[in-house]
């Protein structure tokens, strides 16, 4: 009895906000029409927040019962002198060494880390892989390549990549499965 009550008082109501809406009456020529104006909808989505270096993330692995804090330390490119150049090693013009610092701590179980995750983003779409090759003389501490900590324990180091000279990347991007979407810190201009 309540049920359909309400729903014949909810008819009611929408046949009358309905009925007061339109109107039979034909519009006259030397009747003004007026029209307000809405307002712009914005179609241009707000720009995405970076995160800053320093500023970590959370990544859960609730399968495998292990959860660590991910951060982006600093970045630093060129300047490096080392026994073979990006030019050299992979037949590019106007490269040079880039590093990211990166820093990981595990808050739970143990932890599989990476350097592949990793990805530099550039303004127009480029990204660059961290590099395959290393050197004696690469800035240290090197970031591992592949490593497993515990609870409580920390991974920190320098991830190398191959650079275009004449550009800087826009963000550090970091691509774990395991985050919903890739986390990005901003890089700094100079």
């Amino acid at each position: 009895m309540r049920t359909r009550t309400s729903t014949t008082f909810l008819t009611a109501a929408l046949l009358v906000t309905l009925t007061a809406c339109s109107s039979d009456k034909p519009k006259s020529a030397a009747s003004p029409t007026t029209t307000t104006p809405k307002a712009a909808a914005s179609t241009t989505p707000p720009p995405p927040k970076y995160l800053t270096f320093g500023q970590a993330v959370e990544v859960n692995n609730p399968e495998a019962g292990s959860a660590a804090r991910t951060t982006v330390i600093g970045y630093q490119q060129g300047g490096y002198k080392t026994q073979t150049s990006p030019d050299q090693e992979f037949n590019t013009t106007g490269y040079v060494w880039a590093t990211v610092e990166i820093k990981v701590c595990a808050t739970k179980g143990t932890v599989q880390t990476s350097r592949y995750p990793w990805v530099l983003a550039y303004a127009d779409g480029t990204r660059i892989e961290p590099s395959g090759v290393t050197y004696g003389d690469f800035p240290k501490p090197e970031y591992p390549y592949d490593a497993k900590i515990k609870a409580g324990d920390c991974v920190r180091g320098k991830t190398v990549f191959a650079v275009p000279s004449k550009q800087r990347p826009e963000r550090v991007v970091y691509t774990a499965e395991l985050l919903p979407e890739p986390a990005e810190w901003a890089v700094p201009a100079k």
